[in-house]
């Protein structure tokens, strides 16, 4: 999505060009030191930009191709929750190797018994002294198998109502007792994980809040990912995007097909709304506002879009494109094959589209539960 933000006059871009004059290639550390991987963050982490100047910031250094650390997770999830509800010593403790990338994280809330419904969750930590004893299993951790740290969801008080027992953590995978599998996937790839908690010892400073305080905390790393992904691309920024597709039937001069001529022209029609959306929530978010329910009506329509534009490019492959070699109308195949394959997690990660349907029927409908 481009956004008219402002003029390239606009002294907010003319603060990024001076300092890149002054840090030329710069690297993520002096990014991170700088403010700039998280503007809108507080001092000393980011800037303390508003919404607006944060976009701005960012479309500057877009321009000027400066790559900034990827740690996905990290910066777009854990270190607000950690702003949110960590001390001063866990943010000074986390927070710079988020910023700068030196250490990755993974979010460890989903287990097998606790998907759609994660507040059933399971995985149990007893106070033991100073420290918490942790035992159970989480799943679809992804990228924990890369990950220094994870953001961990137990339960502390298996007698309370199920959304007030549960507290929140940051857990060292290298902690004795942890064990990370790999699930393959059929994309033939394993971002994807199970972690296994087996009498894992966390000390008390490895909460997050208050004991049995975690759900407030999960609330807003949750509301953080629906608002990252739905930022993302057609796979979430990681494959190729609906923009490719129409300029690859553009450049192979149209389709001939008159079934997927239409298809294709829904399916632009369906690209703008979603941009539409993009734009919406963008307008949200300057001025303030909260996009809670706004973020799962645009997840909801852009992932179900993903699904229908990744199997459109499979169709125009033809016989061939479940092949890894074939891509759409005879183009090279590029990511379209890992695409189409990838985007069954589209309805399923960060929130399935059933969760997804039940947030805007109460909140936005005003339905009961």
């Amino acid at each position: 999505m481009e956004l008219d933000l402002v003029g390239t006059d606009d002294p907010r871009r003319e603060e990024v060009r001076q300092w890149l004059l002054a840090h030329p290639d710069p690297s993520a550390e002096e990014l991170a030191r700088a403010g700039w991987v998280a503007p809108g963050w507080p001092l000393p982490w980011g800037r303390g930009a508003d919404q607006l100047s944060e976009l701005i910031f960012h479309d500057e250094f877009e321009r000027a191709g400066v790559k900034f650390p990827d740690n996905p997770i990290g910066i777009g999830w854990a270190g607000p929750t950690i702003l949110a509800g960590g001390t001063a010593e866990q943010q000074a403790r986390y927070l710079p190797s988020i910023l700068d990338g030196s250490a990755y994280w993974c979010q460890l809330f989903s287990e097998p018994e606790a998907g759609s419904d994660l507040a059933s969750l399971r995985t149990r930590a007893v106070r033991d002294g100073d420290s918490y004893v942790i035992n159970g299993q989480k799943v679809w951790s992804t990228w924990a198998e890369r990950s220094a740290y994870g953001i961990l969801l137990v339960r502390t008080d298996p007698e309370a109502p199920k959304h007030q027992g549960i507290s929140y953590f940051v857990l060292p995978l290298d902690t004795p007792g942890v064990t990370v599998r790999p699930i393959r996937e059929m994309t033939g790839e394993t971002h994807f994980n199970e972690t296994f908690l087996e009498d894992v010892r966390l000390p008390l400073d490895h909460r997050i809040g208050a004991e049995n305080a975690g759900w407030a905390l999960a609330k807003i790393t949750l509301a953080n990912e629906r608002l990252n992904l739905t930022r993302g691309g057609v796979c979430w920024g990681i494959g190729p995007t609906a923009a490719d597709l129409f300029d690859l039937i553009r450049e192979r001069g149209g389709i001939a097909d008159p079934l997927m001529i239409q298809r294709a022209a829904e399916l632009y029609i369906e690209s703008q709304i979603v941009e539409t959306l993009d734009t919406r929530m963008v307008a949200a978010l300057v001025a303030g506002e909260d996009v809670g329910p706004e973020a799962s009506i645009k997840k909801t329509f852009a992932d179900e879009f993903g699904q229908r534009l990744m199997e459109l490019a499979k169709d125009l492959a033809g016989t061939g494109g479940l092949l890894d070699d074939v891509g759409p109308l005879g183009a090279p195949v590029g990511r379209w094959h890992w695409g189409f394959l990838f985007s069954r997690a589209l309805t399923v990660g960060g929130g399935t589209s059933q969760i997804q349907r039940s947030i805007i029927a109460k909140r936005v409908l005003g339905l009961p539960a």
